[in-house]
């Protein structure tokens, strides 16, 4: 579709009533929407219908404002063809990274000739966090993948301290620390067995976390800037969902070195909004690709203007496919 102005723009996210505005990164950039006269709608994965060769979204027009409890007006539910009266799609909805939202993935990706989708959906279905992260595993941390207990044995007596985690969370969910003597190792992994039919993933635990787990946003392939997230007391996760607070924070030698291996590959895929995991300033864990966040305090920290900056790489990729 040739890019209109202002944008008709459709946000693919959760429900807007549990959308907590302090924090919230989406609402953050549809804010900067709205601020440049874009049109916004929303909806949730479910609402997606194929019919007639055509995708379809029941959804509704929405206006926001910074006032918790008051923070969205919507008007009348209509069906939108994501691919005739939609100039941006965002893919926003939190995870699981299930079947669900695998197949939200498939059907966003059936528009893409005509509307833009960010991020791009066959990237992030090829790119989930845990495992596109392996891709840079000479900036990781030991990592193992596996279902097999003895492995994990092995590599808790090789690494000492280890942390395990389910493949496909989110919001450092089901995330834990396993000390050298291994107490309920066994009945963890039973634990994991028994709730995903995945493997899941094990890291040797770096004692830096304690002084925070850095998230850092590059926007189309660059840095657009980064926030420490510090665990609260007698925690590992530095999740802000999970009671990790924020800090402002540079960054590191190691951490621009990470980003500039990456951020050609991120343009690349699609990948217009990312947010990267890396702790002690050296060891990157996950590449986020779903549905990042860290963007409001980042901004708060820095002065900085981050949802500008990313409808700023939105103009230039609609600019693009209406020049190619």
């Amino acid at each position: 579709m040739t890019q209109l102005n202002p944008l008709t723009v459709a946000m693919q996210m959760d429900p807007m009533e549990g959308i907590k505005i302090g924090g919230d990164s989406t609402f953050h950039i549809m804010l900067a929407a709205q601020a440049r006269g874009h049109r916004l709608y929303h909806y949730l994965a479910p609402d997606l219908t194929f019919r007639d060769g055509r995708v379809l979204a029941k959804a509704r027009p929405v206006n926001v404002q910074k006032v918790q409890g008051d923070h969205f007006a919507f008007g009348p539910e209509e069906m939108l063809d994501l691919g005739r009266d939609v100039d941006v799609v965002w893919m926003r909805q939190d995870p699981p990274f299930d079947l669900s939202y695998i197949t939200a993935t498939h059907l966003l990706e059936r528009v893409q000739a005509e509307t833009l989708v960010v991020n791009d959906p066959a990237s992030v279905r090829n790119a989930p966090e845990k495992l596109f992260v392996l891709d840079y595993a000479r900036f990781m941390p030991p990592t193992m993948i596996t279902r097999d207990l003895a492995e994990v044995k092995s590599f808790l007596a090789q690494h000492g301290e280890i942390v395990v985690k389910p493949l496909y969370g989110n919001g450092g969910v089901a995330v834990f620390h396993v000390g050298k003597n291994g107490a309920n190792l066994s009945s963890l992994v039973e634990l994991f067995k028994a709730s995903w039919v995945e493997p899941f993933m094990v890291q040797a635990f770096i004692p830096g976390v304690a002084e925070g787990d850095k998230r850092i946003v590059l926007v189309d392939g660059e840095v657009a800037g980064a926030v420490n997230r510090i665990p609260g007391a007698g925690e590992i996760r530095s999740n802000l969902a999970v009671g990790g607070s924020a800090a402002k924070t540079q960054l590191t030698d190691k951490e621009r070195e990470i980003c500039a291996a990456m951020g050609p590959e991120l343009k690349a895929r699609g990948l217009l909004f990312v947010g990267i995991d890396v702790i002690g300033g050296e060891w990157l864990t996950e590449i986020n690709v779903t549905s990042p966040t860290g963007i409001v305090s980042i901004d708060a920290f820095d002065g900085t203007d981050t949802g500008g900056m990313i409808w700023d790489a939105i103009d230039a990729r609609l600019a693009a496919r209406a020049a190619a």
